[in-house]
């Protein structure tokens, strides 16, 4: 079994020095074009997440600051009360949107690095080092 396994490291370390200069850069080439590809993807999606969440914390800075002056307006305990339980039932609401977002932004980055692991990138450099 030893024999066998270092027989095929052998040829594998002999099958990447038959391999022509030419064929060694565009391999090269090729694997650091699909790493680039696969960071950029991850950039953008990245941004775009920030830039939802971003907007998301100015809509929850609004209602906050809306609260406020509704509350520093109000002339009774009763409208006090009223206006407690519009922002707590807005606030629930969009914790539930948050939760929502959340999930879909974690299944997001799940798919895209799933399916760049499984184009080879990731894939084909387990096989080189085994």
């Amino acid at each position: 079994m030893a024999q066998k396994e270092a027989h095929t490291e052998r040829v594998d370390k002999t099958a990447l020095f038959n391999l022509m200069p030419a064929e060694f850069t565009a391999m090269g080439k090729k694997r650091v074009e699909e790493f680039t590809k696969a960071q950029t993807e991850l950039l953008d999606k990245l941004q775009e997440t920030n830039r939802k969440w971003f907007e998301r914390m100015q809509s929850e800075a609004n209602l906050a600051s809306e609260f406020a002056s509704r509350l520093t307006a109000v002339r009774s305990i009763p409208d006090a009360m009223i206006a407690c339980q519009e922002w707590t039932s807005r606030r629930l609401e969009m914790m539930a949107e948050d939760g929502k977002h959340l999930l879909a932004d974690c299944q997001k980055f799940t798919e895209t690095g799933a399916r760049l692991c499984s184009n080879g990138w990731a894939s084909n450099r387990g096989e080189a080092d085994g």
